[in-house]
């Protein structure tokens, strides 16, 4: 049973009852796989729209996949897994009980907080894909990438807050209609293209494994992977459906993140063989490389085909980010009070529908930033880097919080004990923190842009979200906004 199954005007013993029974079919749901485990992790982070962006630096990508890799996706998942095999309640739990409940408010905040710019950069990746159904040229279009946005944002919305479940199917088949055999198709046309003797558009060569030097602002892409690996405390809160946790988790996590960097690395790279970077779009190149190969091999067909299903998947990751983050927010808030009863308000099937609205106007004003700013790569890019900055805010909060918990309560009975987990708390507290300033560095490839105003956006995306807006909040906080009812255990982690 889901958290929305649960009616908003379903008060007292009823309610907590519910709730109660939810907490114990998870307890008591049959075990899992470490295979499937790592399956399951891999489809929640794995996707293809990162792959241009890497792409751009040829086989320099495997160095800028695999730093992120070793000093935040490994911490993060090892660190989460032991969290969420002691204490339920997901990231807001975590913190509240390692740091204090406001900061806790901030966690769950940025989580929430950092789809507001995410939805546009997924969004203008699907703009972008279908123009190659429509018109390829309009991949650059910035009105109709805006057009776009606001029109498949809405109806997101429209479809979340019927609470339909052909969410779930849609986001189930994701990972395989639009990551796997794309994915994969792109990989081996890449091999073919090169077996038949033609030269790679980037250099191949030994020389080329690290990136090009050109001052730290040839290294910011390394940002975005920060991004590209977020979500693996999502599926920590499965770490005590396994037989064995302290063995199969960790084997989880290698193999899980040995398929993420594949679907990561290959595709990225076998872009990069056929576009030079020079000529790829951040949000077209991936649809820019499939047409390149389709027609080389003469099966110019295809091309809206795989255009229709890399469409679907990033659908389908849209609309489980529209339930999740928000529901989270919604049921810590209607909880402990930090949302005024405007935004607590369900509809009558149980969506938190006017959080979704009001984050929806938010949503279009940045939409319109495509139509007024010339270079739809430079505005993807940009809006990136914040939702990256704002989502890293969380990642130091859990780190932080990981490190009192194993202090203050050493003895509280854990499924999962991570090993060297201050280690690992500092490792990717530091990553974190250096990809946040990192950020705020304008790429190499916007070398003619004025570097002052990119600071001033990604700094003012940043405070806006991270900080002005959350703490606001809580300083017009008042405890008539607390609704009792409200029960934090239905918080499972996945929404959180």
């Amino acid at each position: 049973m889901s958290t929305a199954d649960v009616p908003a005007d379903d008060a007292g013993g009823s309610g907590r009852a519910r709730a109660t029974d939810t907490v114990r079919a998870a307890a008591g749901s049959k075990k899992i796989t470490w295979l499937t485990l790592a399956l399951m992790t891999t489809s929640s982070v794995a996707s293809l729209r990162a792959s241009p962006t890497m792409a751009v630096y040829g086989l320099a990508c495997v160095f800028l996949y695999l730093v992120p890799a070793i000093v935040f996706l490994l911490p993060t998942a090892l660190v989460s897994a032991e969290l969420a095999s002691g204490w339920s309640g997901g990231v807001y739990n975590w913190v509240a009980q390692g740091l204090s409940k406001p900061l806790a408010f901030l966690a769950v905040w940025c989580q929430f907080a950092m789809t507001i710019f995410y939805y546009p950069s997924l969004l203008a990746f699907v703009a972008s894909t279908i123009s190659y159904v429509i018109n390829p040229a309009l991949a650059d279009n910035g009105v109709y990438t805006a057009i776009v946005i606001v029109v498949l944002y809405w109806t997101g919305v429209w479809v979340s807050s019927r609470g339909t479940n052909a969410v779930a199917g849609l986001a189930s088949w994701g990972l395989i209609i639009g990551t796997l055999i794309p994915g994969t198709l792109l990989v081996l046309l890449g091999f073919v293209f090169l077996g038949q003797g033609n030269a790679s558009a980037a250099p191949m060569t030994a020389s080329h494994i690290f990136p090009e030097w050109t001052g730290i602002a040839s290294l910011v892409l390394i940002v975005n992977n920060f991004l590209s690996y977020s979500g693996m405390e999502m599926n920590a809160v499965h770490v005590n459906k396994l037989r064995n946790p302290a063995k199969e988790f960790p084997k989880s996590m290698f193999l899980a993140m040995g398929l993420v960097l594949l679907i990561f690395i290959l595709p990225a790279l076998a872009i990069s063989w056929v576009i030079p970077a020079d000529q790829l779009s951040l949000t077209a190149g991936v649809m820019q490389a499939f047409d390149a190969f389709f027609q080389y091999f003469h099966i110019g067909w295809l091309v809206p085909i795989i255009a229709i299903a890399l469409c679907a998947a990033s659908l389908g990751g849209m609309l489980t980010w529209l339930a999740g983050p928000s529901k989270g927010l919604l049921l810590i808030s209607r909880q402990e009070g930090y949302l005024p009863p405007f935004l607590q308000r369900l509809n009558r099937h149980g969506i938190q529908q006017n959080i979704l609205v009001t984050q929806g106007a938010l949503t279009t004003v940045i939409a319109l930033l495509y139509a007024l700013i010339p270079d739809v790569s430079s505005v993807y890019w940009i809006f990136s880097v914040i939702t990256t900055q704002v989502y890293l805010i969380m990642y130091l909060l859990m780190f932080l919080a990981a490190i009192q918990l194993r202090r203050k309560q050493p003895d509280h009975p854990r499924g999962y004990r991570a090993p060297l987990l201050t280690t690992l708390c500092v490792v990717g507290f530091v990553a974190s923190a250096l990809a946040m300033v990192i950020g705020f560095i304008p790429s190499s490839q916007f070398g003619g842009s004025s570097a002052w105003a990119y600071v001033g956006i990604v700094g003012g995306g940043l405070l806006l979200l991270g900080v002005v807006i959350p703490f606001a909040f809580l300083k017009a906080r008042k405890p008539s906004w607390r609704q009792p009812d409200a029960d934090i255990a239905l918080v499972d982690g996945g929404a959180a």
